[in-house]
């Protein structure tokens, strides 16, 4: 999910700003970077200025941080905005939540009416820190603490269907867990060591989990090899 807003890149200038405060608009910005920032304000401020914009968008950030699924509304977030504000106003307004709180000095210098920039100003207080965070994490989703794999048989139009429930441990300590056939597991896993071996060195993997992926298809051979040529 892109987290800045349109018409406003990270220049020559402006870039190394960026990377350091986390976020895609530059801590400083120069004479261009400037006016494209405030067209973008300004283009916010007029959908936010439409009856019941403001209390709408707030109840929808207030939505997202207090839902048990925060992580999942949070990648929905900019396209929910979107939809409420019109695409170029969404974009802005994800971004604007997002930047270091300097940016807002900026804001300070675009005429919009006061409602609208305290209410701005409120929202990056209130919400950005979390909504960063998750955003983070999702575009770099390294936040995987350990997992859990079991298998049950289902019955399925009088037909035993061997499926797998694999449990993965999110950052926050929160499970999430994902139920499939079989078969759609076994693809999984063929994509994943595929794509994995074509990169993967002496140091990637330890001998032991090799020994246990030889282990592993040796015993899938054993038992669903025969079935299908029988």
């Amino acid at each position: 999910m892109p987290r800045r807003a349109q018409s406003c890149p990270d220049g020559e200038e402006g870039a190394p700003a960026a990377q350091a405060a986390g976020a895609t608009i530059p801590a400083m910005l120069d004479h261009e970077e400037k006016f494209l920032f405030k067209e973008e304000i300004l283009h916010l401020s007029t959908a936010l200025a439409e009856p019941g914009a403001l209390d709408n968008v707030e109840d929808l950030l207030t939505d997202v941080i207090t839902s048990p699924r925060f992580d999942s509304e949070v990648f929905t977030l900019e396209r929910s905005l979107q939809v409420m504000l019109g695409p170029r106003a969404g974009t802005t307004l994800v971004g604007l939540l997002t930047v270091a709180p300097e940016v807002f000095d900026e804001v300070a210098e675009v005429r919009i009416p006061t409602e609208v920039q305290e209410r701005l100003v409120a929202w990056r207080a209130r919400f950005g820190l979390a909504i960063d965070n998750a955003l983070n994490f999702l575009n770099n989703p390294d936040g995987i603490q350990g997992h859990n794999f079991s298998t049950q048989i289902v019955h399925v139009d009088d037909r035993r269907v061997l499926q797998g429930r694999l449990t993965m441990v999110r950052y926050n300590n929160e499970p999430q867990f994902f139920v499939a056939d079989a078969s759609v597991l076994y693809s999984l896993v063929a994509d994943v060591l595929e794509r994995l071996g074509a990169h993967s060195e002496v140091d990637t993997v330890d001998a032991e989990t090799v020994t246990r992926l030889k282990d592993a298809v040796a015993l899938v051979e054993r038992r669903a090899v025969p079935r299908e040529r029988a």
